[in-house]
């Protein structure tokens, strides 16, 4: 679009001045040719670049106002510092144009190394990091995951998926169902203990780092549940596991959260369900996201991603009886698909 090209050439024109007072800080020398490519994008309106040259690396963030804003990427990342956790180092920033010069933390996430065989690995060293994140005091000014910010999720799911995607809407005895589901949720996560939540902490967002990981995509943590990073790690967007190894995994990190005197349940099967109601949330959040990805954003690629999360709520569906209104739901809706 012409408006991203003015932007990039708005960005290079000021990263060029950044890194000239870098180099000229550091005594590099000038400037030596370098590559600029995409480093990355995502479902929102950021867009990330490498800068390259003899052997240097720095990311360029360009996070266009007034969609997004960089402060709290700023304010979060100084925050997570204080507990070692391995964030890009925030070079320069210019957060009225939506301009940030980062450190590299590398070239490839979890998403795009984790297999089987090393999942146990890469997942542990996710676990620490999480739960250095988790032992931070929560006096920052930070919003709190409350009963409007959760209803607000929720409702992703009716308006953009339901009303835009199927093209449809729930009748009377829908909409009384939802009702139900919906407070069900909301006072499972309200009653759960609070600690510092990432709110997107899933292979896509950590980096093969050294050290590992590195976090990425914070700007949006608030302090809520406890079981709401843990579940999203497992429960991801692009690759899913077997619920046993999702179980075994869950189950290593409530004992060492718990030896920590971070405030999970005195219950391992408590926080299971716990673990489980939160993801169901979260998944029906998703579904309702990627839907309004595709029809508000035009990036439609994300649908195809729509069937696994009806997948993990369907195995959740089915250890959870209180569900079962969200079951009846879930195959109305599935069933209405079929005969349109």
């Amino acid at each position: 679009m012409p408006d991203q090209d003015v932007r990039l050439q708005q960005l290079e024109v000021w990263l060029e001045e950044q890194l000239s007072i870098l180099f000229s800080a550091q005594g590099w020398g000038p400037i030596p040719p370098a590559t600029l490519v995409a480093a990355s994008s995502d479902a929102s309106f950021r867009r990330y670049f490498r800068w390259q040259a003899d052997g240097r690396s720095f990311i360029a963030m360009d996070a266009p106002p007034p969609q997004e804003n960089c402060k709290p990427f700023v304010d979060i990342a100084h925050l997570l510092e204080k507990s070692s956790i391995n964030v890009p180092q925030i070079i320069a920033q210019d957060l009225e144009r939506g301009f940030l010069l980062l450190g590299d933390l590398g070239t490839q996430t979890y998403l795009d190394v984790i297999d089987s065989a090393n999942a146990d690995a890469l997942f542990a060293d996710a676990m620490q990091a999480l739960l250095a994140f988790q032992q931070l005091p929560m006096d920052a000014p930070l919003p709190s995951y409350d009963v409007a910010l959760l209803r607000r999720e929720l409702q992703l799911f009716p308006d953009w998926y339901v009303a835009r995607e199927l093209r449809s809407s729930f009748d009377d005895a829908q909409q009384a169902r939802w009702e139900n589901i919906c407070a069900l949720l909301i006072d499972s996560a309200l009653a759960q203990p609070k600690v510092l939540v990432h709110r997107d902490y899933m292979p896509r967002n950590l980096m093969l780092s050294q050290p590992n990981p590195g976090v990425l995509d914070f700007q949006d943590a608030v302090y809520g549940p406890v079981t709401y990073d843990i579940t999203c790690l497992f429960k991801d967007a692009f690759i899913s596991w077997p619920e046993p190894q999702v179980e075994t995994w869950l189950r290593r990190y409530w004992e060492l959260a718990g030896g920590l005197g971070i405030p999970v349940h005195s219950r391992f099967e408590d926080f299971h369900r716990a673990s489980d109601l939160m993801g169901v949330q979260r998944h029906l959040k998703v579904i309702g996201i990627f839907a309004r990805i595709c029809h508000r954003d035009g990036k439609p690629r994300y649908l195809a991603d729509v069937p696994r999360f009806f997948s993990y709520i369907e195995a959740v569906l089915a250890r959870r009886p209180e569900l079962a209104e969200l079951g009846e739901l879930v195959g109305q809706l599935h069933q209405a698909t079929k005969e349109s």
